[in-house]
C-alpha cells in the first residue's frame, strides 16, 4: 500500500484476521479472527467502541493478510486434534490475532477447550459427558466461544460454536430439534461503500439425534452432523471460523481468510 504526496495522511481501516479451523468428532466451531475497525460510528470486535483514524505518511506500507487455519484432520476412534488457529492481519502497527481453533472430543474434559485467539474457539464435549467451556477471544477483537455439552436427555450432545466478532459461539441447546452450538455472530461494515458482514463463528459438530450447529452470520461455518459430516469451510476474506466435525472420520471445516481494507 502506497501514500503518495498530497493524500490524507489520516486513514480509515477494517483489519480482520484469519478464521480457525473447526474441531474433529463432537468437535468445537472455529472462532472468527480478530476484528479491528476505525470506520466511523462501526463497533471493532469484542464489544469495544470503534478505534480511531490512522495517521500514514507518505511512503510504502507492507499489508498482511491473515491465511483461515485448517480444520482438524481424521483420526483414530476417539478424540483428535483441535482445528489450527487462523494467522494475523497486519497493516502498519495495528494487528488483528487469528481466530482460536474449535476444541476436538477428549478426555479428560479440560483436553476439549478451544484454543485462545481473536475469537475464542468453541470447545468439543469431553468423553464423560460433562460440559468444558469455551476458549476466549481477545480484548477488543473478539469474542470467546461456546461450550460443548451433553445438556439433552438421550442426546450426544455437541461442540459449542466458535466466538464470533460481536457476540460469544453459543451453547449447545435443547429442543426441536437439540442442536450443537452456534457461531457467534459477526459485524457489519460499509467501509466500502455497501454493508457487508465478517467476522462469524464456525457451528459445532455433533451426531443423532443432535443436529450441527448452524454457522454464525458473517461467513462462518456450520458444523457437520453424523459418520459423515465434515464441517463446513468458512467463507474467503471474511475472517470465519470453520464448522466442527460431526465424527473421528471427517474433517472439521477450514477457516476463512482475512481481509484488510483501507479508506482515505
Amino acid at each position: 500500500f502506497t501514500v503518495n504526496s498530497g493524500e490524507s495522511s489520516d486513514i480509515e481501516f477494517l483489519i480482520i484476521a484469519g478464521g480457525a479451523g473447526g474441531g474433529l468428532q463432537h468437535g468445537g466451531g472455529g472462532g472468527a479472527g480478530g476484528y479491528r475497525s476505525s470506520v466511523g460510528t462501526e463497533n471493532t470486535g469484542g464489544g469495544s467502541s470503534t478505534e480511531g483514524r490512522m495517521s500514514v505518511s507518505v511512503g510504502d506500507y507492507t499489508v498482511t493478510v491473515g491465511g483461515g487455519g485448517a480444520g482438524s484432520a481424521t483420526a483414530g476412534s476417539f478424540g483428535g486434534s483441535n482445528g489450527a488457529n487462523g494467522a494475523n492481519s497486519v497493516f502498519n502497527s495495528t494487528t488483528s490475532t487469528g481466530g482460536g481453533g474449535g476444541g476436538c472430543l477428549a478426555d479428560p474434559a479440560s483436553a476439549s477447550v478451544g484454543t485462545v485467539g481473536g475469537s475464542g474457539g468453541g470447545a468439543g464435549i469431553a468423553s464423560d459427558g460433562g460440559s468444558t467451556a469455551g476458549a476466549a477471544g481477545t480484548s477488543g477483537q473478539g469474542f470467546a466461544g461456546g461450550a460443548g455439552s451433553s445438556p439433552c436427555a438421550g442426546s450426544y450432545g455437541g461442540g459449542g460454536g466458535g466466538g464470533g466478532a460481536s457476540a460469544v459461539g453459543f451453547d449447545p441447546s435443547c429442543g426441536s430439534p437439540n442442536r450443537a452450538g452456534q457461531g457467534g455472530p459477526g459485524l457489519s461494515s460499509a467501509i466500502t461503500g455497501s454493508s457487508v458482514t465478517r467476522g462469524g463463528g464456525g457451528g459445532g459438530g455433533s451426531h443423532s439425534p443432535t443436529s450441527e450447529g448452524l454457522a454464525g452470520s458473517g461467513g462462518g461455518g456450520a458444523g457437520g452432523l453424523g459418520n459423515s459430516g465434515a464441517g463446513v469451510a468458512a467463507t474467503v476474506n471474511t475472517g470465519g471460523g470453520g464448522g466442527g466435525s460431526g465424527a473421528h472420520t471427517v474433517t472439521g471445516g477450514n477457516g476463512g481468510s482475512g481481509v484488510v481494507i483501507i479508506r482515505y
